[in-house]
């Protein structure tokens, strides 16, 4: 990725989301397979399904399937109805990750000047 011409926050490619059709009926019906299930396991739950061995495990594996589901549907959507968008981003040198200060990007003196460090230490927004 070149940056020539791009600044901090353009949109350095955009592409439109396909909105297909089958993806929009695929949703709807996991939507409705979701729903069901989420019935299912309200009903168990307001039952008393989860007293029994068999029947927490089955509330359990019912869980399970509700959450799969809406991890298809999610995936259905980001897929097929978000659009691709890459933003350019600022590129910070190595040594502004380790929050060093440009001044100090070449090392400082070990010793330093000990009044100054006093300062830095008792109030940490001093300036030179």
């Amino acid at each position: 990725m070149s940056s020539t011409g791009s600044t901090y926050g353009d949109i350095h490619r955009y592409e439109p989301a396909r909105e297909s059709t089958a993806a929009a009926i695929a949703i709807v019906l996991l939507t409705i397979v979701e729903v069901a299930f989420v019935g299912l396991f309200t009903y168990g739950l307001v039952t008393g399904w989860g007293y029994t061995a068999i029947g927490n495990m089955y509330l359990g594996g019912v869980l399970a399937v509700i959450f799969i589901d809406l991890a298809f549907i999610l995936l259905l959507y980001r897929k097929e109805f978000l659009p691709d968008v890459m933003i350019v981003k600022k590129r910070r040198r190595k040594w502004e990750d380790l929050y060093v200060r440009e001044g100090q990007q070449h090392g400082v003196d070990s010793l330093g000047n000990a009044w100054d460090q006093f300062k830095r230490a008792v109030y940490p927004f001093y300036k030179r």
